[in-house]
């Protein structure tokens, strides 16, 4: 029997810097009291990275504000690969904007091992925002990684709404799905939310969900955020009531911890109430004969 991973999803509250230094600082407290809360696992929100706006020209167009965002990806990962060695724990970075082999720009969530390691998921699929105005263009891989613990999947915020993502993750092995987000209202939050549960439940997966919270009014490329934390499980006995390990309190600055019993989650995929995941065999049957009839 595996020991229980605890893990920590941040409400990342975003705030003006004067320098880098100053978000390393944010970033090293809120990872050292995770790592005191014995976490073997952080998540962090997508975008969070926004707060390096403030040290560039607000004034510039946003487009060219969000590539300027990408000249700190070194720094960023020396940081965050500094600090999941340091306190031996994974680190999901939430996401940073980054170039492609080609030039493009994407929006990355890097992650980090206890022993240096280093992957990279980027997200699928781009909201109207982030195509239309940032000029953020989709990756085109969907990765599964192997961890200690066992294997795990990413979707970014908008990449959670599309359930075949998380399909295709359940049925390579993998028991966490991770989803960073960056929300700007209640609506879009709960797009985010309603589906992350959604997929905890038709995968029988834990679903961990990092959010930012807070403002940077001054920074039209991410002015308001609204996020509520949560660590989310199948619906069925034994697990959470409500299938809601554990979630924060709405647009507050904190930090959501929960023991993630992977041995239970593998057995309710042999012998829960329903069995989704096995039975979603039968709708690939059934939609590969899908007809179409008149009335």
């Amino acid at each position: 029997m595996s020991a229980p991973l605890r893990v920590a999803a941040i409400q990342y509250f975003v705030r003006p810097v004067a320098s880098f230094d100053q978000f390393a600082e944010q970033v090293r407290g809120l990872l050292a009291a995770a790592a005191d809360y014995k976490a073997g696992m952080v998540v962090l929100p997508e975008y969070f990275t926004v707060q390096l706006l403030t040290l560039g020209k607000i004034r510039d167009p946003v487009p060219d504000q969000i590539r300027e965002l990408a000249r700190q990806v070194p720094a960023y990962c020396e940081l965050l690969s500094g600090l999941a060695v340091q306190h031996g724990i994974y680190i999901v970075g939430g996401s940073i904007p980054g170039r492609g082999d080609n030039g493009e720009l994407h929006n990355d969530c890097h992650l980090f091992g206890p022993s240096g390691s280093h992957a990279v998921q980027g997200k699928l699929h781009m909201t109207r925002w982030e195509h239309e105005e940032w000029k953020v263009s989709p990756r085109r891989l969907l990765n599964v990684f192997e961890t200690d613990f066992g294997r795990m999947a990413v979707a970014i915020c908008y990449d959670v709404e599309f359930p075949e993502l998380a399909r295709a993750a359940a049925r390579k092995g993998c028991d966490v799905l991770v989803v960073p987000s960056c929300t700007d209202d209640r609506q879009g939050f709960l797009r985010v939310r309603y589906c992350a549960q959604a997929r905890a439940i038709e995968n029988q997966l834990y679903v961990v969900h990092a959010c930012t919270v807070g403002s940077l009014p001054m920074v039209q490329a991410v002015a308001l955020n609204y996020g509520q934390a949560s660590i989310l499980t199948p619906s069925d006995f034994r697990f959470s009531r409500d299938g809601i390990l554990a979630e924060g309190q709405v647009n507050s600055e904190m930090m959501v911890l929960g023991d993630l019993d992977l041995d239970l989650l593998r057995e309710s995929r042999e012998r829960g109430t329903v069995l989704p995941l096995r039975d979603s065999s039968t709708t690939a049957e059934v939609l590969s004969t899908l007809e179409e009839q008149r009335l």
